[in-house]
């Protein structure tokens, strides 16, 4: 018999956080398959996944390593799950996350505690009660094999016609396999910016898609409040008239780190920033911060943090294994030191306006190898507007006012880092 996993948290403050932060997840569009419900249990050795569909699908099972991981592609779907907590720890799945991967393709990945085959991969018809059902039955397997298979789609599950269920009148014979997404061209180092007459801002929200970043006290996700406040701190800079700003993510989206570096260069930023909101156990602490590049980080806290950071590639299902050192890591050995200098000038104005209105931490300005902050040519800063793990500072995220408030000490900053800019190339 399978057995459905525990509920682990109010689901009524879950749902109630999303919809206070007003950049949830957006309603389905036309024809668009909706993902009602996600189940795992377990039976002997065999941990089952099954995902319900208002829809059938084509979907594409491959597995990865270090850490172990099971991952699913789908079509672009909408997401309309029961407001409860996602399962964990059950059976050979640790924990598991999903979302908008790219344009066009949804992934689920399943984050598993030690190596796992896919023993089974099929798609269900409807039948009785039931709608369409995506079935993964996973098992043990050995270290060997596991990397054997892992980086290649599951030949089976890419095979398989879908199990008949009895299906109703006017559904047709589901289909299970998606080819893989073509390759990409590689972006040409030397391609031409466009001249600007204003400077262009890129802001970057934190997190998106599956990476959903931490979890506030009253669960709302990170992602979304970092999208939040990007947004507000675009719409006051564009109202002044003398920036144009440029978001990494204008959705709720999966990027990975070196994409959100390469938009920043791509728009010509003269100024990237990365929104973040951290969550630690001490849930007394709060206040902001703001870190620029160093390898050398100011602290352990600092350097935790940015380690953190910088898997957010591993939590989205991203195989690294074929990438060279420098690509994977997204690091640039030699960052310019004017780049770097005037990062710390833009930091230091950004702490003195934050501090007048809002509340920072003691030790405010800090030092961490972020990936994201590894432009060579262009000024960059993480901001940390806050902790998720205190009640005080996540009520503040929630309010438009609040947010407010914060993105108009930003566009002091902005304002003063380019006047100094400006008077600089005059004389």
């Amino acid at each position: 018999m399978w057995r459905d996993g525990p509920v682990l948290r109010s689901a009524f403050l879950a749902l109630a956080a999303v919809l206070c932060m007003g950049s949830g997840p957006r309603p389905a569009a036309a024809g668009q398959t909706v993902v009602t419900d996600l189940r795992v249990g377990e039976n002997a050795k065999t941990t089952r996944f099954v995902l319900d569909l208002t829809g059938r699908v084509e979907f594409r099972v491959f597995t990865l390593a270090d850490p172990y991981r099971v991952v699913i592609d789908l079509p672009a779907v909408a997401w309309r799950l029961p407001v409860r907590p996602l399962p964990e720890r059950r059976g050979l799945l640790a924990k598991l996350r999903y979302g908008l991967f790219k344009p066009g393709i949804s992934r689920v990945v399943l984050d598993m505690n030690g190596p796992a085959a896919v023993d089974k991969a099929f798609l269900l018809v409807p039948a009785g009660v039931h709608a369409y059902r995506l079935v993964l039955d996973l098992v043990p397997t050995s270290r060997a094999a596991f990397l054997k298979r892992a980086g290649r789609p599951d030949a089976r599950a890419a095979s398989l016609t879908p199990v008949p269920a009895r299906p109703r009148p006017g559904y047709g014979t589901a289909k299970t396999a998606v080819p893989p997404p073509p390759l990409r061209k590689p972006r040409r180092a030397d391609k031409p910016r466009r001249a600007e007459s204003k400077p262009v801002i890129v802001i970057d929200p934190g997190h998106g898609g599956i990476d959903p970043g931490t979890t506030s006290v009253g669960g709302i996700y990170e992602k979304h409040v970092t999208l939040a406040v990007a947004r507000e701190m675009k719409a006051q800079l564009e109202r002044t008239g003398r920036f144009r700003v440029v978001l990494t993510r204008e959705r709720d989206i999966f990027l990975r780190l070196r994409d959100r570096v390469a938009k920043g260069r791509d728009a010509g930023a003269r100024l990237f920033m990365s929104i973040h909101a951290d969550a630690i156990k001490n849930r007394k602490v709060r206040g902001l911060s703001v870190y620029t590049l160093s390898e050398r980080a100011s602290d352990k806290e600092a350097e935790a943090l940015a380690e953190k950071e910088n898997k957010a590639d591993l939590i989205a299902g991203i195989d690294l294994t074929h990438e060279t050192p420098e690509v994977a890591n997204i690091l640039i050995d030699l960052a310019q030191r004017e780049s770097m200098n005037e990062s710390v000038r833009f930091a230091s104005l950004l702490i003195k306006e934050l501090r007048r209105k809002t509340r920072v931490l003691r030790r405010s300005h800090r030092f961490a190898g972020f990936a994201v902050l590894k432009a060579p040519d262009v000024p960059s800063v993480l901001l940390e507007v806050g902790f998720l793990s205190n009640r005080e500072d996540e009520k503040a995220l929630r309010s438009k006012k609040y947010r407010a408030k914060l993105a108009a000490a930003v566009v002091r900053a902005v304002d003063g880092y380019f006047a100094r800019v400006e008077e600089a190339t005059r004389k």
